[in-house]
């Protein structure tokens, strides 16, 4: 199965993302997460070590490897490969964490024109593509909020788009943008999910405003000062306290999400 999470910066992608590979490693899935955020933040989520963590380097930093799998005609030439092998790179690279997760940190290009066709965006658009069509484990992918490296074929790979919301209207508006554009691309399962909800009334908002939306309300987290805790004392939110009402509710999310798995793949 196949998850990926997007949204706003900072609605709580990660916290979502972190927690769901978690919870499918407990149950002793293999799970391989990725970190395709500008944030890179999904290690802390994750609980991976910090001996481990201070070593990682994201894809998209190795320059060295990066030029030999996408330089074509010899350094400097200009001419580069937007389809490099990249099969080998997700074992090579992976680190493991907690109950047996394994962890890839692709992070992103940061460049002023964002589409912009140059080796680090062709390595990890490969790397995107390889990871959602051609492995077999429980993938889950932080996504950043723009989904750039996102093409038809790779988005067929994707068997759950979870879309994240906080009770804003900013957020609100780039989650149907983000909905549209994988609803056009082939994302069959598209989820839209409130996070941080205070009270009814600010669900009645959401409501009101995702009425004419293709895509209904699928799950809701609370709004929970523990996972601030979490953060201010360096533990992944499951670990600092797992009865918490946040992941409490991500694993009723967790669970809905292995039913859908049942539904989707299981005989």
């Amino acid at each position: 199965m196949k998850i990926a999470v997007s949204g706003k910066g900072g609605v709580g992608k990660t916290l979502i993302a972190g927690t769901l590979a978690r919870l499918f490693a407990k149950d002793g899935y293999n799970v391989l997460a990725i970190d395709n955020d500008s944030a890179m933040n999904l290690s802390y989520t994750l609980g991976i070590e910090e001996n481990i963590k201070a070593n990682i380097v994201p894809i998209s930093e190795m320059k060295k490897l990066i030029d030999e799998r996408t330089t074509v005609a010899g350094k400097g030439s200009g001419i580069y490969n937007i389809n490099p092998e990249v099969a080998d790179i997700p074992d090579r690279f992976k680190v493991t964490g907690p109950d047996g997760l394994q962890l890839l940190v692709l992070g992103t290009v940061q460049k002023p024109a964002s589409g912009c066709l140059c080796p680090e965006n062709a390595m990890i658009k490969s790397l995107v593509y390889n990871l959602l069509v051609k492995r077999d484990e429980v993938i889950i992918v932080d996504f950043e909020a723009g989904l750039e490296h996102l093409g038809r074929g790779t988005a067929k790979g994707i068997d759950v788009m979870l879309v994240i919301t906080e009770p804003s209207q900013k957020s609100l508006d780039l989650c149907s943008k983000i909905i549209k554009l994988s609803k056009r691309l082939g994302v069959i399962n598209v989820y839209l999910v409130a996070n941080k909800v205070y009270d009814d009334s600010q669900l009645d908002v959401i409501y009101k405003t995702i009425k004419s939306w293709e895509v209904p309300l699928y799950h809701t987290i609370p709004y929970d000062p523990e996972i601030i805790n979490a953060d201010l004392n360096g533990k992944s939110p499951i670990d600092f306290n797992s009865n918490s009402k946040a992941i409490t509710s991500i694993k009723s999310l967790y669970e809905k999400l292995k039913k859908l798995k049942e539904e989707l793949f299981d005989i």
